[in-house]
């Protein structure tokens, strides 16, 4: 069963919501977690997004028992159809190790959320962090974003590929101005959320 695609005003709420559900992440997976952070639209205060929390768990190595090991007791499973991120174009080579990841569904019951759990240093690790910073720092940017996911929203509410397919190559541009931006301020990510 699809999920209809919708855009929300900003929630103060979703903060507090990942500090619950990233502090039980953190906690069940103690030194596997070498970041545990709020990534995505509900992260960036201001921004219209999906009611999705989405969380980002950053690991030496993808040792996919050993992390779903760690979450089976929260109750999170992997989902095996979703093996690697979105490869932005130019990037296709680096494709098998670069943007690999681990995807988890959250258990029953608990609000929507995104689980997904990256390799430390690999370039859709640092991606989620990048993203979400720049359009922390540029209004613009993040106006545009919302008006782009609102408009996919209202025009393809049931058809999640097509939103996809569209809002993909729009983040690649979002984050061709994250990565001068990074460059000319000498952004690093700040320690972990959690």
């Amino acid at each position: 069963m699809a999920i209809r695609i919708e855009i929300e005003p900003y929630n103060a709420w979703w903060p507090q919501e990942f500090r619950v559900i990233g502090g039980a992440i953190r906690e069940a997976m103690g030194d596997l977690a070498l970041r545990v952070d709020h990534i995505g639209s509900t992260s960036v205060p201001g921004l219209a997004a999906k009611d999705v929390i989405d969380v980002q768990v950053t690991v030496r190595e993808l040792d996919a028992a050993a992390v779903a090991a760690a979450l089976a007791p929260l109750g999170y499973t992997i989902y095996e159809g979703i093996a690697e991120d979105h490869v932005p174009p130019g990037c296709e080579g680096d494709a098998a190790e670069e943007w690999r990841k681990l995807y988890f569904h959250a258990p029953e019951g608990q609000r929507r959320t995104h689980l997904h759990v990256r390799q430390e240093g690999r370039a859709n690790q640092r991606y989620a962090l990048l993203f979400r910073d720049y359009l922390r720092t540029s209004p613009q940017a993040a106006g545009a974003y919302r008006q782009i996911k609102e408009a996919l929203a209202r025009l393809h509410p049931e058809d999640q590929e097509a939103y996809y397919d569209v809002k993909d190559p729009v983040c690649d541009l979002i984050m061709d101005a994250a990565e001068r931006w990074a460059e000319a301020t000498g952004h690093a990510p700040g320690p972990s959320d959690l």
